[in-house]
């Protein structure tokens, strides 16, 4: 006899992440889950955006990783709430994870929660957290082959951003291929270049991000309207 484990856990895992999604709608709060792997930039891609955006919206970060708070930190010396979430040797986030961390932020007086899922490219796919979109970083020295072998990934992300594309020369990276493998897998999503730590490129990806967000105010805003 085999006692399959996983559907319940997904199916509570759906549960929740549903409850996070209504609390969320009803303060207009439109949640990113920004997946790469350890090393690909996702906390200087955070940083980045937060310096484009954070004019127009207020904006708080939930980290995840398995241990420490080092990345909590950097977006806190920013000016920016942070909670961090460390899983202890968990190789993603939960949507009970994120409860708790949306429960520590003031969700009435933010626009924007992005979330730093854990570094890998395999376990954040099967998990939805209550967010609006899945988005995924993948640098240039991980090499241009990252599709063929995390295609699932590549497959539910609504955009993908290409890091440290100043490194290009420097790396084997095969941007054609890429790119068309990228397409081949998820033809609808934009590919935003980028290096993060230069600021090259940021001013399109957030302008992608801002349009999302306006879009879910207005969404919310028109429901609101048809609730009085």
């Amino acid at each position: 006899m085999e006692i399959d484990l996983s559907k319940p856990i997904l199916d509570m895992n759906e549960r929740l992440a549903a409850e996070n999604r209504t609390e969320l709608d009803k303060h207009g709060v439109f949640v990113l889950d920004l997946m790469a792997s350890p090393g690909a930039g996702k906390t200087s891609t955070i940083l980045a955006t937060i310096a484009a955006l954070r004019d127009r919206y207020r904006i708080a970060v939930i980290e995840g990783d398995i241990a420490s708070k080092v990345d909590a930190e950097k977006v806190k010396a920013h000016g920016i709430p942070a909670v961090q979430i460390n899983t202890g040797g968990a190789c993603h986030l939960e949507s009970d994870m994120i409860k708790r961390a949306l429960a520590a932020l003031p969700l009435a007086e933010l626009d924007l929660v992005i979330i730093e899922n854990v570094g890998n490219l395999v376990c954040p796919t099967d998990f939805y957290l209550g967010e609006n979109a899945k988005v995924m970083i993948l640098s240039v020295p991980e090499g241009h082959d990252k599709p063929y072998k995390y295609p699932g990934i590549f497959q539910i992300s609504e955009a993908v951003i290409l890091n440290k594309v100043d490194t290009m020369s420097v790396f084997d990276f095969n941007e054609e291929e890429f790119t068309a493998e990228v397409r081949a897998l998820n033809p609808k999503a934009p590919i935003f270049r980028i290096a993060a730590t230069k600021g090259e490129g940021v001013d399109e990806w957030a302008e992608w991000l801002a349009a999302r967000i306006d879009a879910l105010k207005a969404s919310v805003a028109e429901k609101v309207g048809e609730d009085a």
